[in-house]
């Protein structure tokens, strides 16, 4: 169990450091804004890039990994949405972003950061897995639903497919993915000037994030949690690595299972993260503000708890 705490303690410590500085006021919302701002245009591409361009293209596609994150996630999505609607009477845009806080993991911020201490060896190959996915299924997915309702509601019909593949074209992180899909199918070597500022950006991933997660979250409070923000939070943290861990099993009996077996226990951890940290800022651009970010304040706290007793379960440490 001390090996346990080790690994979850150390995540949430960085979490915690970043909620310290925002309250003592050594960092503010714009510190934070250009923090979160590097992590996403300069560190995680880059860690991406390191990924992708270091193996195999085959390495980039598994089909029994990609096939349980698919159909977990569009199941959750599917049922989220039903059940936001009918039984907590929220509209599509609400639905459609709680939905995405019940189906879309932290992969890149905490993820991976977790994943470098419990598997380092697949780390990078499942953040790759998870990141491609998530970019190319569930982020546009999300957008779609979103910009239609806003497009119907302004009586408008707006051309949704264009306006989502710029964004996707313009996305630092989806300019990474090819880029190292890329340099992977050509297999030439690069050079240590172009390598070595890769890692050393990629490798300030993890801290940096955590940091920023710690510090957006100081601002937030749980005075408006109530039904709705826990049933979002205990379908992300329980619900989606359970239907994971049986499609897996199930996978497996069939004998298709992840390659390397230690992915499999990294899939597990991926499902149980608190939802992605832009789940709350695409959500305020629609006009959702209160929900998501109260929801990803409960998802950080309550995975503290969730998370280390997956790893307990998983016997990861050891």
């Amino acid at each position: 169990m001390v090996q346990v705490l080790s690994i979850s303690g150390t995540i949430f410590a960085l979490i915690a450091l970043g909620w310290v500085l925002v309250r003592r006021g050594v960092f503010d919302g714009k510190a934070l804004d250009v923090l979160g701002g590097y992590v996403v245009t300069c560190a995680l591409p880059a860690l991406i890039f390191r990924a992708v361009s270091s193996r195999p293209v085959g390495e980039t596609f598994d089909a029994a990994y990609l096939l349980v994150l698919l159909v977990t996630s569009l199941a959750l999505f599917g049922a989220g949405y039903w059940l936001l609607r009918g039984g907590f009477g929220c509209t599509p845009t609400a639905a459609t972003f709680g939905a995405m806080g019940m189906s879309c993991a932290n992969s890149g911020f905490v993820g991976y950061p977790m994943l470098g201490l419990a598997l380092p060896g697949v780390a990078e190959h499942a953040l790759a897995l998870n990141m491609s996915f998530e970019n190319l299924v569930m982020i546009p997915l999300v957008l779609a639903l979103a910009e239609a309702e806003k497009a119907r509601a302004a009586g408008a019909t707006t051309a949704i497919g264009p306006l989502i593949a710029r964004r996707l074209a313009g996305s630092p992180v989806i300019l990474a993915l090819f880029a190292g899909l890329a340099v992977a199918a050509l297999g030439v070597p690069l050079p240590q000037v172009v390598t070595g500022p890769v890692n050393i950006v990629a490798n300030s991933s993890a801290a940096v994030s955590l940091v920023v997660i710690g510090g957006g979250l100081a601002a937030l409070t749980l005075r408006d949690l109530g039904a709705l923000a826990w049933t979002v939070t205990a379908t992300k943290l329980l619900v989606m690595p359970a239907i994971a861990f049986a499609l897996l099993t199930g996978l497996a009996a069939l004998g298709l299972a992840p390659a390397p077996a230690s992915l499999g226990p990294a899939l597990l951890v991926m499902t149980a993260l608190p939802a992605m940290s832009i789940y709350p800022v695409l959500a305020r651009r629609y006009g959702e503000v209160t929900t998501p970010a109260a929801v990803l304040l409960l998802q950080t706290l309550a995975s503290f708890v969730t998370l280390t007793a997956l790893l307990a379960l998983l016997g990861l440490p050891a």
